[in-house]
């Protein structure tokens, strides 16, 4: 990167789309990067006092992150149903079993 360019929010956008980028660098972003980052970018739009190039350069920064971070929520939301998924079938299937085994029921008609 030359020196004349800055690694921060008013340089070009990142790519829309693309989780992998922070500012101009290739590094991987966690979700709270990303969030931070995308609160500090609504805070300067909101301070104003920002040329037209500049907000501009800012809200496509923050489409870009508010991206990333709904790719993490929506990731966390399909493990956490996955694992509702995998808990219920196991409990059927404790059911299922139960229901199979004629000493358990046995044991249920004596009681």
């Amino acid at each position: 990167m030359s020196p004349s360019r800055k690694n921060d929010a008013t340089t070009a956008p990142a790519p829309a789309g693309d989780a992998q980028i922070v500012g101009n660098t290739a590094d991987a972003v966690s979700y709270e990067h990303a969030r931070d980052e995308l609160a500090d970018v609504v805070q300067r739009l909101e301070a104003g006092g920002l040329n037209l190039d500049e907000s501009l350069t800012l809200w496509e920064r923050g489409e870009s992150l508010a991206g990333i971070c709904q790719r993490f929520l929506d990731g966390a939301r399909q493990r956490v149903q996955s694992a509702l998924d995998a808990a219920d079938v196991a409990a059927d299937r404790r059911v299922d079993n139960h229901e199979d085994d004629p000493a358990d029921a046995a044991a249920s008609d004596s009681r």
